[in-house]
């Protein structure tokens, strides 16, 4: 082989790297929205859902006092309500925890129940949804301003628990309808469904991180003179 032909080898273009590779975090964020687009549908159905339930336990906490005191008493009961006490002074050790009881939240009732039974996330979690919108009524005039910027917690918060119950949704719908994801079998579909399950799990960690965030500092330091100012 000549010295032209080696030479002009070396030179050849390199294959150029997919965007995927180049760059993970453009993957990372455009992939939920493919998945979203998709079955837009059905997540727009899901959203419904959740926010709907929040909003139905709020206004029948209001109808019945009674139930978001009972719920009250169980916070009380279960420690929940003193942690906070505990924490208040303290925003960043408050959003930690903060995050914490959602992530836990979010994979007890949601992820950990849909591998085991195709949709049973949905359903457990619709039932503690309803039971959060008790808990957050605004049956005081103090729960009635916290509620002001606490309204843009339960819309950060409650996007991502409605992104894991779209998830255990196809991860369900893949599971019991194999065809639907493009497989022949139970077991390719399962998978395939889990594939996207995960995506959209991991879509969620910006949305709890923020949603921690403001939740804690907004309590720590908007609440207060909003409830002097208001009150």
């Amino acid at each position: 082989m000549s010295r032209k032909t080696i030479a002009t080898k070396d030179q050849s273009p390199q294959r150029s790297l997919t965007p995927s590779a180049k760059d993970p975090l453009r993957r990372f964020l455009r992939k939920p929205f493919q998945i979203i687009g998709t079955n837009f549908r059905a997540y727009l159905t899901i959203n419904a859902i959740v926010y709907g339930l929040v909003i139905i336990g709020l206004v029948v906490a209001m109808v019945f006092p009674n139930l978001s005191a009972t719920q009250a008493a169980i916070l009380e009961d279960n420690g929940t309500a003193a942690l906070v006490r505990s924490l208040f002074n303290n925003p960043w050790l408050f959003s930690l925890t903060i995050l914490g009881v959602n992530l836990t939240t979010g994979a007890l009732w949601i992820v950990l129940p849909s591998l085991i039974v195709p949709f049973a996330g949905i359903a457990m979690f619709a039932y503690k949804t309803f039971t959060l919108g008790l808990a957050m009524a605004p049956t005081t005039k103090m729960m009635a301003v916290a509620l002001i910027p606490h309204s843009l917690t339960i819309l950060i918060e409650f996007q991502a628990y409605a992104l894991l119950m779209f998830g255990a949704y196809i991860l369900g719908r893949s599971w019991v309808r194999p065809a639907t994801i493009g497989t022949r079998n139970h077991r390719q579909g399962y998978v395939r469904g889990l594939q996207q399950f995960g995506w959209l799990s991991l879509s969620t960690l910006p949305l709890f991180i923020v949603g921690a965030i403001w939740e804690a500092f907004s309590l720590r330091y908007l609440v207060p003179p909003l409830t002097q100012w208001l009150l």
